[in-house]
């Protein structure tokens, strides 16, 4: 097998397909890229028996059939040439030589045969959306998925229902739900599916804040993304997802709108000051004033005053410092509204500019 490539044209969809092996594999075969002639075109894939990227690339000419070569060496390499150099790569029995200018590297091989591939079922649902609709959907939830909680399957819940995906995350302390119209997504019922953790962060990386289209395939282990000359495919887990429905507070009789900079700033000034291990911060609601403190181990405290627009009974509520921070960072506009019950009761964080979006967090005894 005979390559001959810009750099330029390899790198980037080397460092996809690479981005997703694990350095650490129970499989050796798994440390490598599959390279193949497919039409005169370079496909390249790589996988970790979870989640499976392949990408097209045009190369100057591809001869022979297909090999599998190191994919972070491979990626280091190409990395490490100066920009628009020409690669060659010539697969001789088991080592493949990479030659660029004076350079030349001798790489081990093995088998295409022995490379495994993910095994995809026919797909029940298919449909497109904007690349950066999806991409805002996921970036909107995925911090609040969970990250070694087996009971909440660290994974991000896709609600497909008619002309609509709803995303949602939670780790069992908060929750972020926000959903996307998508035109001519005809569904017969309500349809849930949990990718893994590891799957939304590797298909955000790939997703660009455009209107290029992605096209969705769903079956019943698996969902297909395919972006142009990108393919990402994941398995999804077995499971079902606690009832999101019943954790967003319905009859909060509080609403407070605040400056969303001044409330993030403040908080994080406060949580300067808090427990290192729970974050946890007291707000203090009466007369038209935001009091938020928090205090240590250490007999250490912090207080900051914010007026507010509040004339209800005064009432005061413990929260995690950094679940309100990045709930804030991901609400856009200016203003965010903080909504309230009671003290035991959960809190939720809107915007007017965001009505498909809502954060719940859980209070805090502190």
């Amino acid at each position: 097998m005979q390559i001959s490539i810009s750099r330029d044209e390899l790198l980037k969809p080397l460092s996809f397909t690479a981005g997703v092996v694990e350095r650490r594999q129970t499989l050796p075969v798994l440390s490598n890229v599959l390279l193949q002639n497919k039409s005169g075109k370079l496909s390249i894939t790589g996988t970790d028996l979870e989640i499976e990227v392949v990408a097209e690339v045009s190369a100057e000419s591809v001869t022979g059939g297909e090999v599998t070569l190191p994919a972070r060496k491979l990626l280091d390499i190409c990395k490490a040439l100066p920009d628009n150099a020409a690669i060659k790569i010539t697969v001789d029995a088991d080592k493949a030589v990479v030659k660029s200018g004076k350079s030349r590297f001798s790489l081990v091989t093995m088998p295409a045969t022995e490379f495994p591939n993910i095994e995809t079922s026919e797909w029940d649902i298919e449909f497109t959306i904007p690349q950066g609709a999806l991409k805002q959907l996921l970036e909107k939830t995925q911090f609040c998925m969970a990250q070694q909680d087996v009971r909440y399957l660290n994974g991000l819940l896709l609600e497909i229902t008619q002309n609509n995906v709803k995303s949602v995350g939670t780790d069992g302390h908060r929750m972020g739900v926000s959903e996307v119209k998508v035109d001519g997504l005809n569904v017969s019922e309500i349809t849930q599916i949990i990718v893994p953790r590891k799957g939304i962060l590797e298909l955000g990386r790939f997703l660009d804040d455009t209107d290029a289209v992605a096209a969705i395939k769903i079956g019943k282990n698996h969902i297909r993304v395919e972006l142009g000359e990108l393919s990402f495919t994941s398995k999804l887990i077995d499971g079902r997802f606690p009832d999101y429905t019943k954790v967003i507070p319905t009859g909060q009789t509080k609403k407070i709108t605040l400056d969303k900079q001044s409330f993030r700033h403040a908080i994080q000034r406060v949580s300067i000051l808090s427990n290192e291990k729970y974050k946890g911060i007291r707000l203090v609601l009466e007369n038209n004033m935001m009091n938020i403190s928090a205090h240590n181990p250490e007999q250490e405290e912090a207080q900051e005053e914010m007026p507010i627009e509040y004339s209800a009974e005064p009432m005061e509520i413990g929260f995690n410092s950094t679940y309100i921070i990045d709930a804030a960072n991901a609400l856009p506009g200016e203003k965010v509204d903080l909504g309230l019950a009671d003290s035991n009761s959960s809190g939720t964080l809107t915007s007017e500019q965001d009505k498909q979006t809502i954060y719940v967090v859980m209070p805090m005894r502190l």
